[in-house]
């Protein structure tokens, strides 16, 4: 461990703290040579879906095939600001190295599709101040899951006339036929022996309250002629009006 005359053990931290948060700065714009500047020759990655990395050589073509390798498709990572610790790691009262730790996001980024928020992990990692420069020696990421829906939609009243309106059944090349009906001052959408309540958002727009799913019935010449169904806010599928 080697440290730089002057600089005392919070000055240290703080360029600790800079060196991880550039390295994710380079991590969301899938610059690889920028994140390699922080990562050491010895490297180890433990990830609990993907298994165990050792050496940078290893990790670049990692970054390069994997979080990289699709210019139509990559990840930005957003950690939890309430999560995150910094710990310091010192021997004989000097700062050889910290550890960061917290939650963090991983939000969808695909061309012509909105950002959407996927997942959600725990990351550890271990940060070696080597010949001045702070470099990520160890990394642990596990936990890994699906990022929980936060509903952020308002429901409003609708008539029951309103509601009688969107009555029927839609025609889904995925799932076959969708039925709909309205019930308690809401919509019930059966499919597959399975029923989602919908809730009004507008007066044709219906959202789900455990995923980011909305249900946006369109009319043609006052009769409604198909149901579009957005997830994430993409367009994912046009059921048609059958009866």
């Amino acid at each position: 461990m080697t440290t730089i005359p002057g600089q005392n053990t919070e000055t240290l931290m703080k360029e600790g703290v800079k060196s991880d948060s550039m390295f994710w700065v380079a991590y969301n714009k899938c610059n690889v040579s920028e994140m390699m500047r922080f990562i050491p020759a010895d490297v180890e990655f433990y990830h609990d879906k993907g298994g165990i990395t050792k050496g940078d050589e290893a990790l670049k073509i990692t970054f390069q095939k994997n979080l990289c390798g699709n210019k139509d498709f990559h990840l930005r990572r957003e950690a939890i600001d309430k999560t995150v610790r910094v710990f310091p790691m010192k021997k004989d009262d000097k700062l050889y190295g910290l550890i960061i730790s917290g939650d963090h996001y991983f939000y969808i980024n695909e061309t012509g599709k909105k950002e959407f928020r996927d997942g959600l992990a725990k990351f550890t990692d271990l940060w070696i101040l080597e010949n001045g420069k702070w470099k990520m020696s160890r990394v642990l990421s596990y936990d890994h899951g699906p990022a929980p829906y936060q509903n952020e939609r308002k429901e409003i009243p609708l008539k029951d006339q309103i509601l009688k309106t969107y009555q029927g059944n839609y025609n889904s090349r995925k799932n076959g036929i969708i039925s709909v009906e309205p019930k308690n001052s809401i919509l019930n959408l059966t499919v597959g022996g399975k029923t989602l309540l919908l809730y009004p958002e507008t007066e044709n727009r219906f959202f789900t309250k455990e995923k980011d799913l909305v249900f946006e019935f369109v009319k043609e010449k006052n009769k409604i002629i198909k149901m579009n169904v957005y997830e994430n806010g993409n367009l994912i599928e046009e059921d048609y009006f059958t009866k």
